[in-house]
């Protein structure tokens, strides 16, 4: 059974990157810079391969372990896939959230938001590592009872939706804004500003951002600068990939101390042993000083 959605998706994206180009072009805006739009592709294309051997051990675990299942929830029901809607989520906001918050995972989940630009192709700047370790999130999703087709299935759901809100042609959607994850919320996501430092994680909806204290609406006085902290300026999809590792590996090789080495890779980004601690919520809180 064909498990992965991202796939009949693709003639929908190809279509709405094209349409994106279009109608920003009426618009005199000119969203795409190519060379980094196709590294953004290139980006999705490794991703893609890697990911395939990578879900089919995920999937594999997951029916092992479904085996263990504590509850019987039936996947021809439509309230068990609503259920399914909501726990896929819910997970995708942690596993999001802690790629912004434990730097090795965050080597990896960079290579999203190294894009200085922002529309729909940055969507399919994927990340090459983490498709290695993201799917250990959602082991919890079998052992309650979902069956590991269905949860692979959302999986591409929700993947699918999050391709839409990378873009800049959308403003704010009214009543939408309360309770989806829109083009307005993920714009925040994707700033380098210090008030829009790891907010918004939300996959499809933004209620767990308000419910866990990770929300900043997007501030008409404070525009959004696209990129990260520190940017790379580059197109080369191998350097992409690799830039916070080496980076990261640095840093560890520069530590004095064992317990030192381990906080370079499980402590936020920003953190040292012997500088100035550029940490998001550091900084934040220097801002409302």
């Amino acid at each position: 059974m064909q498990t992965d959605v991202t796939v009949y998706a693709v003639p929908v994206f190809i279509l709405s990157l094209f349409l994106e180009h279009y109608f920003a072009k009426k618009e005199g805006m000119v969203i795409h810079q190519w060379k980094d739009s196709l590294a953004s592709i290139g980006m999705g294309v490794g991703s893609l391969v890697i990911g395939v051997g990578m879900k089919l051990l995920a999937f594999t675990v997951m029916l092992y372990l479904y085996e263990f299942r504590l509850f019987e929830l039936p996947m021809t029901t439509w309230w068990t896939w609503i259920l399914l809607l909501f726990a896929d989520d819910f997970v995708f906001y942690w596993h999001h959230r802690l790629s912004h918050q434990v730097r090795i995972l965050w080597a990896a989940h960079v290579n999203h938001h190294s894009s200085q630009q922002y529309n729909l192709a940055v969507a399919l700047r994927q990340s090459w590592g983490e498709v290695i370790y993201k799917y250990t999130f959602w082991m919890i999703l079998p052992l309650i009872g979902f069956h590991p087709i269905a949860v692979m299935i959302m999986i591409g759901i929700n993947l699918v939706y999050q391709f839409f809100p990378h873009t800049k042609l959308v403003g704010k959607l009214g009543v939408l804004e309360y309770i989806m994850n829109t083009p307005s919320h993920h714009r925040v996501h994707h700033a380098s500003n210090v008030r829009y430092l790891d907010k918004n994680h939300a996959g499809i909806f933004i209620i767990w951002d308000r419910l866990f204290g990770t929300f900043q609406p997007e501030l008409k006085e404070e525009p959004v600068v696209y990129g990260i902290t520190a940017n790379i300026d580059s197109h080369n999809v191998f350097y992409i990939a690799s830039h916070e590792y080496i980076s990261l590996w640095k840093d560890v090789k520069r530590a004095p101390r064992f317990s030192d080495k381990l906080k370079y890779l499980f402590y936020p980004p920003g953190w040292s042993h012997d500088g100035e601690n550029l940490t998001s919520r550091y900084l934040q809180a220097k801002l409302v000083d």
